[in-house]
């Protein structure tokens, strides 16, 4: 059952498949062409930031255009298992992300080394801080009223975030002194995002269940 909300999902989706396929593709390189050694992670992240937000607001508007959750609501499909498609959808959109970034990384003629253990982690954590906080505030005040402010903070990410980045590179801080090996942290960021998406996902589901559809 929780298959095929998730398939609906990208279904309502599908007439931008083409275009983040290509966008998962390109996107990496760009960035990365914009940054210093070490870009890879910005890159990998913005990208699947960029391309996570995009049909995760396609498949939103479609439904809330159409009243499609109200219509699913009459269905056996609970309330609670359409929230839980929306998490899943996010955790498929990364790893296919990340399947698409390995193969570039494989292919690209410029240098574009494969992500460790600790950014993938990494990368995993702030994808999920990131949509642990929009899935709720959609739920809560519906698609039109939450859209246009993360419209706006998605879209200025790739803009802003390689000056960033480069600042970072650039600053003298010290993560030596912290007592795990970078694959542990790396482990540590994937346990951490799990119970921010626990809480998220709980928190989803009660905001939902109150809802006047």
């Amino acid at each position: 059952m929780l298959y095929h909300l998730v398939k609906k999902d990208f279904l309502l989706a599908k007439r931008y498949w083409i275009v983040l396929l290509i966008a998962a593709l390109v996107l990496p390189v760009f960035i990365h062409t914009k940054l210093m050694a070490g870009g890879e992670f910005p890159s990998f992240f913005i990208s699947t930031l960029f391309i996570a937000y995009l049909m995760f607001n396609s498949a939103s508007m479609a439904e809330d255009k159409f009243r499609g959750a109200a219509y699913l609501c009459a269905t056996p499909y609970t309330r609670k298992k359409l929230v839980i498609a929306k998490y899943v959808m996010v955790a498929v959109l990364f790893a296919a992300c990340y399947l698409l970034y390995t193969l570039t990384a494989l292919i690209a003629p410029l240098e574009l080394r494969l992500l460790n253990l600790y950014e993938s982690g990494l990368a995993v954590l702030i994808l999920q801080i990131a949509f642990g906080v929009i899935i709720p505030i959609q739920y809560r005040f519906g698609y039109e009223k939450s859209r246009y402010i993360f419209f706006f903070m998605i879209f200025i990410t790739p803009f802003v975030m390689p000056s960033v980045i480069k600042l970072l590179q650039n600053s003298s801080m010290d993560w030596s002194n912290i007592p795990l090996s970078q694959p542990m942290q790396g482990l540590l960021f994937v346990l951490l995002a799990a119970v921010i998406g626990a809480a998220s996902l709980l928190i989803s589901i009660r905001v939902y269940a109150s809802r006047d559809l």
